[in-house]
């Protein structure tokens, strides 16, 4: 009889989670999702600003912010994970010297951090007797159980930044794509848009609990007023500065 015999009819109670953290989805979409909404009211504004006829300012905008924005997200994104891992590296080396120079004190830590989560003390001890065989290997199990940190999955600065300039890129570029192939009104550029929103809003909620419409609908409404507001304001300005 094998180990899982016992079990009552295990393929019917197995299930996958996603992952709750977001995985590369989340800030993906939300890249994207920021340059659509971004360039999308900017290009609004300059549309409200500008004359019906001359569509080279929007295109100009359009493309300006595509630009700064993407390189803004990178740079924005690869210093702030760069920072975080930075921290986290400082923390985790600041564990490792409390394991070199006070052993036993931190060994005894991580039996009560055991016995915390239920298991019984004796059990508690020799598991933390055990992982402090290996010095290296305390330090991440100390670094993880006690500030939650993977020494082994921290995140890489380069790979963030290049993920944001794109995601936010193909975000930013949606608005611009009917201007692009010499469409010179501003509908289409506006439906796409708002196409876009919804989409984003849509996928977005395959990590959350929320219905695909909602989110849809919900990023849909948002993004408008976004660049709905900035419409008036840019045809406010314009008319003060005619």
């Amino acid at each position: 009889m094998s180990a899982t015999d016992d079990l009552p009819e295990l393929e019917k109670i197995q299930h996958e989670h996603p992952d709750v953290t977001g995985g590369w989805l989340r800030p993906a979409v939300f890249g994207a999702m920021d340059g659509l909404v971004s360039n999308f009211a900017l290009m609004m504004g300059v549309v409200g600003g500008s004359s019906a006829d001359d569509t080279k300012p929007v295109v100009l905008a359009g493309l300006a912010g595509l630009a700064a924005g993407a390189f803004s997200m990178a740079a924005g994104e690869y210093t702030s994970v760069a920072s975080q891992r930075e921290f986290a590296l400082a923390q985790v080396d600041i564990e490792r010297q409390e394991i070199l120079h006070n052993e036993a004190a931190e060994e005894a830590e991580l039996a009560v951090m055991f016995i915390d989560k239920g298991i019984d003390e004796s059990t508690a001890r020799e598991m933390a007797r055990e992982v402090h065989e290996d010095p290296e290997n305390a330090v991440k199990v100390h670094a993880r159980e006690e500030f939650g940190v993977d020494t082994d999955d921290l995140a890489s600065p380069m790979l963030a930044a290049v993920s944001s300039f794109f995601s936010f890129a193909v975000g930013a570029v949606i608005p611009l794509l009917s201007y692009l192939v010499g469409v010179e009104v501003a509908w289409p550029a506006i439906v796409l848009s708002l196409v876009g929103l919804f989409a984003c809003g849509a996928v977005v909620t395959r990590v959350t609990a929320r219905s695909w419409w909602f989110g849809g609908l919900r990023q849909l409404v948002l993004g408008a007023a976004a660049a709905g507001l900035t419409y008036l304001v840019g045809e406010a300005v314009g008319a003060s500065l005619g």
